[in-house]
């Protein structure tokens, strides 16, 4: 394994604000209020343990007594759990570990949409190399027709030779084209996701990070031990739910009364009733729901496990990929050499008249093939760091 690809190298994520501003502004503005309606709903779920406080007015008439008269009622009652055998603790923790697990879960959706749009953005550039290539390689194969068809002519060779020479033309010529058309593909799927041209932008350069830094920044992993630290503190919040809970209860009364019996020693029209209870819910489901939240965070605590494995794994098949390009680019360098060398040659024997400069055009051609290879390569490295980048937090 080369070892450019071990070392520490430059961070990917400080290209991480630059790629962000590739999403169009409606792109941008969803993951926004995605982020903000999981901290609004996080908030309230953080909250959730505190009992609303009643406030009620009532009037009533009564023609009991003869006449018509009126009562009003003004009251202020609260019912507050203070105790919930530790699921009030547990409650707020869950709702935490929720906002976090949640928060990554939306930050790697964007993520992901911002490497879609920077890899269209790179396979646009590397389509328009690929396009140069293939309009050398048709140079060249008309090249090719023009040695055959005269060698034909002259009775040297076979018509199935000049029949293939201009069958490889047209699949090349055909190639292009579909190219071509698949340029347009891309511009097409680049604006659906950026409101920017993609001419204008430039492309970054990434280079790889270690596997300890990537590990650490990877967003499915810090939501996957957001999502079992959420299940750990979810079991006990269910198991607190069958157990004691100790509440206060407390009322304010203002109060007129219609009945003037009401009215006169031994009531008071403004008054306080308050006091406490506490209560345990007998249910016939309390086993197979505590288990059930059990066997939640166990699966959670798996998946996460399985999730490391699946890093690890991914980190190493970028790293071969990485190597294996590397290996490309060293072969069409020295492809590069060796065809400009060969050049160098046919020019002189060309100019001696030994070789035609058909022959001189045909090396300079794969000359330049070969560079554009290197240049393409290059682009497919760049690809391949993004697949570490779209699952990496700032």
């Amino acid at each position: 394994m080369r070892t450019v690809l071990l070392g520490v190298g430059v961070s990917m994520l400080s290209y991480a604000d630059e790629l962000g501003e590739i999403l169009s502004n409606n792109k941008s503005m969803i993951f926004d209020y995605q982020m903000k309606t999981n901290e609004l709903e996080s908030d309230q779920l953080y909250k959730s343990w505190i009992n609303p406080i009643t406030v009620r007015y009532s009037k009533n008439y009564s023609t009991q007594y003869g006449d018509t008269r009126d009562s009003a009622n003004f009251t202020v009652s609260i019912d507050q759990p203070i105790f919930r055998s530790g699921g009030i603790y547990y409650a707020m923790k869950y709702s935490e570990a929720l906002r976090e697990a949640n928060s990554a879960e939306i930050m790697l959706q964007k993520r992901i949409m911002i490497t879609d749009a920077v890899t269209i953005l790179f396979n646009i550039h590397k389509n328009r190399l690929q396009q140069k290539k293939m309009k050398y390689q048709i140079k060249n194969d008309k090249i090719d027709i023009r040695q055959k068809r005269d060698s034909y002519n002259a009775g040297l060779l076979d018509s199935s030779f000049l029949d293939q020479a201009m069958l490889t033309r047209s699949q090349d010529e055909t190639t292009l084209l579909e190219l071509e058309l698949g340029l347009l593909a891309y511009q097409q799927q680049f604006a659906l996701l950026s409101d920017r041209e993609p001419d204008g932008l430039k492309l970054p350069t990434l280079k790889l990070v270690t596997k300890d830094t990537y590990k650490e920044s990877n967003l499915e992993l810090q939501r996957d031990r957001k999502r079992a630290e959420e299940k750990r503190h979810n079991q006990k919040v269910t198991w607190a739910k069958y157990l004691p809970t100790v509440s206060l209860q407390g009322t304010f009364i203002d109060a007129t009364y219609a009945n003037p019996l009401f009215t006169q020693g031994g009531f008071e029209e403004q008054y306080y009733n308050y006091g406490f209870s506490v209560s345990m819910p007998l249910d016939i489901n309390a086993f197979d729901d505590i288990e059930a939240s059990k066997v939640a965070k166990l699966q959670a605590e798996v998946e996460l496990l399985d999730r490391q494995k699946t890093v690890d794994q991914e980190y190493q098949w970028i790293v071969n990929n990485l190597d294996i390009l590397d290996r490309k680019i060293a072969l069409a360098r020295k492809d590069e050499t060796l065809y400009r060398n060969l050049y160098t040659v046919t020019s002189n024997l060309a100019k001696a008249g030994e070789k035609t400069t058909l022959d001189a055009e045909v090396m300079q051609n794969t000359l330049q093939i070969r560079k554009i290879d290197q240049q393409i390569y290059a682009i497919d490295k760049q690809i391949e760091l993004l697949k570490l980048y779209a699952r990496m937090a700032k």
